[in-house]
């Protein structure tokens, strides 16, 4: 598409990348390919959260439970730390050679790292080389899935009509969101029909192979998938590199980017990861309950994410409905925390409406991050700006709350850090440009 003529572009027409009109239509065929990799990835990060007791006493067994479990979690951490770095590699390639490219080549990795891990021998077998194996999948899984959240919602948007895009974008939270959900599903069921021993022995491998039918269907998917338009045409390729362009056309959007993403990481990580077990530990429910509300809330949330994302389309500007939202969760932050630290009702409403809180950021935010970014940089700016953001900002969240809690012996420390990080949000927002009813440039 051209540019529009409001907004010159600064590259000559000799150097500008062209692009070919088509077409658009919102397909089964485009949201399905968008979601089922998200659904995958979040499988993984589900199971091997949901396993990681397991998974400790497997590969990193130890007389010091605390210190098994650490181990299992570093596995964890390291994904995330390994995204920006994916994100960076999967968003020069889906700028120079295709989005389609990005998104057949995250999920084979993903769907192998997956698969690894149900057939890694335990410590009890190989000794002191299983926990390396380990990580080494888990560092290869994290690389894969730096470019595969981006790389969906800009495929999404960009093959979207101009009044679907929105709607179209938050497909791909609701992927992720099911695949958490179905984690959720599988492991119980696992543990329910296997019973405790066979799932020490063999059975917890099950899950993580099932992983792997589920990325052979998303390949099925995605390899018949064409290009968005969007891409730019070799023979008009700029020799600078599509994260320099970014930086160096877009400096001001790559920060805001990050900070929004850092706040929205600590939004989404205190409410649906740390507020159940801060309520278990806290309040008067217990773990098992804690985890059935917080399912209960992500079902909900589930619904809520498309529908969000159409009525941003049609109704809402997207900027003023995530102001919105991120300004109510601000203000409800230490409620929700002192809520949490109560018996089975209070805990309830809390988790449930911060849960549809962050839901309604969630249907809406994709769509707003990635039509940010020009098309000749937009999935490299958008995946070093989102994974940089909720890589760090969202994989620390739970650990920076612990740690205030701890210093301050204040149990609100937490919902204090949640409180900054909605701040932060709604200050790159303010700053940012709504451009859901322009064209994508």
């Amino acid at each position: 598409m051209p540019h529009p003529a409001s907004e010159p572009h600064p590259a000559s027409s000799a150097t500008a990348p062209s692009r070919r009109r088509k077409r658009r239509t919102l397909s089964l065929g485009n949201l399905s390919a968008g979601t089922i990799g998200n659904v995958l990835e979040w499988y993984d990060f589900g199971l091997y959260g949901y396993l990681a007791p397991m998974i400790a006493s497997l590969f990193f067994p130890s007389s010091d439970k605390i210190a098994s479990l650490l181990g299992a979690y570093g596995g964890f951490a390291i994904g995330f730390m390994m995204r920006p770095i994916g994100g960076v590699i999967f968003g020069h390639l889906g700028d120079r050679v295709g989005r389609q490219t990005v998104l057949v080549t995250s999920v084979v990795m993903m769907g192998l790292a997956t698969t690894a891990v149900g057939l890694l021998p335990t410590y009890q077998q190989i000794g002191f080389w299983a926990p390396v194996l380990l990580l080494v999948v888990r560092l290869f899984q994290g690389l894969s899935v730096g470019g595969e959240f981006t790389g969906s919602v800009s495929y999404l948007v960009e093959t979207a009509p101009a009044n679907r895009r929105g709607f179209a974008g938050s497909f791909a939270n609701f992927g992720s969101t099911g695949g958490y959900l179905l984690a959720a599903g599988f492991a119980a069921l696992t543990t329910l029909m296997a019973g405790h021993h066979a799932v020490q022995g063999w059975a917890w491998r099950v899950p993580f192979l099932a992983g792997g039918v589920l990325a052979v269907l998303a390949y099925l998917v995605r390899s018949r998938l064409t290009d968005t338009g969007y891409e730019p045409d070799k023979a008009a390729e700029d020799d600078e590199l599509p994260i320099r362009q970014a930086f160096r056309r877009s400096p001001k959007i790559m920060l805001l980017a990050m900070l929004f993403t850092w706040g929205y990481g600590v939004a989404d990580y205190l409410t649906l990861v740390f507020l159940p077990t801060f309520g278990s530990k806290f309040g008067a429910i217990s773990d098992s309950l804690a985890l059935e509300i917080v399912t209960v809330t992500q079902l909900f949330v589930l619904v809520l994410i498309p529908l969000t994302g159409w009525l941003t389309d049609h109704w809402i500007l997207r900027r003023s409905w995530l102001i919105g939202n991120f300004g109510a969760l601000l203000v409800l932050a230490l409620p929700f925390f002192a809520m949490a630290q109560g018996a089975l009702t209070p805990f309830a409403i809390a988790q449930v409406v911060s849960g549809l809180m962050l839901g309604s950021i969630m249907g809406v935010a994709p769509a707003m991050l990635s039509e940010q970014f020009r098309s000749e940089y937009r999935l490299s700016g958008y995946s070093l700006a989102f994974n940089v953001g909720l890589g760090i900002g969202g994989g620390t969240a739970p650990l920076i709350a612990t740690a205030l809690i701890g210093l301050t012996g204040v149990k609100l420390a937490a919902g204090a850090y949640l409180l900054v990080g909605c701040a932060m949000s709604v200050v790159a927002l303010w700053m940012l440009k709504d451009r859901g009813r322009q064209p994508l440039r």
